[in-house]
């Protein structure tokens, strides 16, 4: 292995009580590809920091060889100081770079490099910092969360430049499939340590889940032991005082040692108040158009979107799919053809910008309205800290404001608001944004159970096709066309991914960025990487335990119509029961033929 060009050592930093790395290490050698990886809270960002020499550890070890460059992308880039787009990132060059490749790189992401500073969106600034850091090509690239803002053309852009960059790349990102296209090995960052994987992102979780697995059976084992030395304490005999005294010691140790154990936190627990069941119909476009002066946004679309359907809007920024979705939920009315809305709707909406978040608020009245101390949950009354809890907060920040919150801390909390609210239509715009991994694998699920409808604004690829059932993709001139499947299949079906939208003059957008879906030889070859749906993925997960639950019912039958007098006693009871025997059989036996063939595919895919 080629000798690293950056290590940490040893690494150990704590603010406040806790400490937030216990000897953490990170060694990137020339070229190498690593994700940083752990839930929101976990060090990531502070990891990358150090890395970068812009934090001081507690105590370890930095190294970075004599000569290296490092180039650093915050999650929120500063830009005062430079007047322009383009002094912003030429400042970042040093003697002997290219002074061309900054306004190439501001060029293919979508900026004239004459934008000034000032007036920048949040996704404008990210893609300004973004340039800054590419242009000098760095040994090392240490990029915090890169693709947060971006719209997919843009993504798909950054992860062909970074597929061709010689620079090491240290990543932090939820965004699974550019993780799992980009990293050749994963740190995983959790309860102060840092854990290697010579594997990547697509190895990850397998590795994690068995790791704490075996964490949970060795507690399990302590626990076991720690119960018999008890015992002993107890029970034990008292003679041969001294043998038993070194015996009670080992019992203090292993209590001792139990304590100091760090536990993986606790995860988030979403569930959706679900509100009285809709219509059947749940929206239904004619020939709607929209335009705002001389663009048109939306011409002539048409769909019937009915119940239980989960439906995503792609496209470029810029393209309408907020304006689309607005004009679907009745918010916005067309200015010609129709939108009807069905019966009974409830919904409930998660804007992108979380702009409905008053930074002065405290997180109980963000929580409440501002008024008591209770959340009404699913039609129940809940404490607020108890209902804080479920969403990873401490109850210390109950009081604390709003504006103090990280990226990923506001996206909880606009969720924990939304969910707590009956619905039966979810309108999520952009809800992975600032989410760790482990949430928008709750996300997913809750979306799974959710029974109502979805309509979801997404440039997250892996995300998309886990949930949706159709894609709504913009195709340019303020026209729409409907996909069945999610985004890999509009892939298939369309023969393209979604394209960059094409503005006229000096601030046009990129040029058409190809994923790898557009390169690829033939069709065959992209449908041979289709992926097991979500209601595969959640009946593989949810029919074991409904296999067991059914034979722990045979066994109860069994085991009563074993009593030889039930038949003499209560022959209605003991036919009932051969019924019901016969009953569950029949589903277990269902039960099982459905997970034989669904895993069968799933090996069937993963082989291919």
């Amino acid at each position: 292995m080629a000798p690293p060009i950056l290590m940490l050592r040893d690494i150990h930093l704590t603010f406040g009580g806790t400490p937030l790395l216990e000897g953490a290490e990170l060694s990137v050698s020339q070229g190498e590809r690593l994700c940083v990886v752990g839930r929101n809270g976990s060090g990531k960002s502070t990891l990358l920091k150090i890395a970068a020499g812009l934090i001081e550890a507690d105590a370890g070890e930095r190294f970075v060889q004599p000569g290296a460059t490092v180039r650093y992308l915050a999650q929120e880039p500063d830009l005062s100081g430079f007047a322009t787009t383009l002094a912003y990132v030429e400042a970042g060059l040093a003697p002997g770079d290219d002074p061309y490749r900054a306004q190439y790189l501001l060029t293919q992401l979508g900026l004239t490099g004459a934008e000034g500073t000032a007036r920048l969106s949040g996704g404008e600034a990210r893609r300004a910092a973004l340039a800054r850091v590419l242009a000098p090509a760095p040994d090392i690239l240490l990029l915090d969360e890169p693709t947060n803002h971006l719209d997919l053309p843009a993504i798909e852009w950054l992860e062909a430049e970074l597929k061709a960059t010689r620079s090491a790349l240290v990543l932090i990102s939820h965004d699974r499939r550019f993780l799992e296209r980009l990293s050749q090995a994963a740190i995983w960052l959790d309860r102060g340590m840092a854990r290697r994987l010579d594997a990547g992102f697509a190895q990850f979780e397998s590795w994690r889940d068995d790791i704490l697995g075996r964490e949970e059976l060795d507690r399990h084992k302590l626990d076991r032991k720690l119960v018999m030395e008890a015992d002993w304490l107890r029970y034990g005999v008292t003679a041969r005082r001294k043998r038993n005294i070194g015996r009670l010691r080992a019992l203090e140790s292993l209590r001792k040692q139990r304590r100091e154990q760090r536990r993986v936190t606790g995860a988030v627990k979403l569930s959706a108040a679900e509100g009285e069941v809709s219509g059947k119909l749940v929206a239904e476009a004619k020939g709607a158009s929209k335009a705002f002066g001389d663009t048109v946004v939306v011409r002539d679309f048409s769909t019937r979107i009915q119940r239980g359907d989960r439906v995503g809007i792609v496209g470029p920024n810029g393209a309408g799919k907020t304006t689309l979705l607005n004009l679907l939920t009745g918010t916005l009315a067309p200015d010609t053809g129709s939108v009807r809305l069905g019966a009974n709707l409830q919904w409930v909406v998660l804007d992108q910008k979380r702009e409905s978040l008053d930074p002065e608020w405290t997180l109980t009245e963000a929580l409440t309205g501002g008024s008591g101390d209770t959340v009404i949950v699913d039609g129940k009354s809940k404490h607020v800290v108890s209902y804080m809890k479920d969403f990873l907060f401490a109850p210390i920040q109950a009081r604390s404001p709003v504006g103090a919150l990280s990226g990923g801390e506001r996206g909880r909390l606009m969720l924990a608001r939304a969910l707590a609210r009956p619905s039966n239509l979810l309108v999520l715009d952009e809800p992975t944004n600032d989410l760790d991994l482990e949430t928008l694998d709750l996300l997913q699920e809750m979306l799974a159970d959710y029974s109502g409808t979805v309509l979801l604004v997404s440039h997250d690829r892996d995300f998309l096709d886990r949930v949706v059932t159709s894609v709504i993709a913009s195709e340019g001139d303020g026209h729409w066309t409907e996909y069945a499947g999610g985004y890999s299949d509009m892939v298939v079906q369309r023969g393209r991914g979604v394209e960059a939208r094409e503005v006229a003059g000096p601030a046009a957008r990129p040029a058409k960025a190809k994923s790898e879906e557009e390169t690829a030889p033939s069709a065959p070859k992209v449908k041979a990487k289709r992926k097991l749906s979500f209601k595969e993925k959640h009946a593989l997960k949810t029919l074991p335990a409904k296999m067991d639950a059914l034979r722990t019912e045979m066994a109860a039958l069994e085991a009563r119509l074993a009593d030889a007098d039930l038949y003499r006693r209560d022959p209605a009871a003991f036919e009932g029961a051969v019924k019901t025997l016969d009953g569950v059989r029949a589903a277990l036996a269902k039960a099982e033929d459905e997970w034989l063939a669904l895993e069968l595919l799933r090996e069937e895919l993963e082989d291919g």
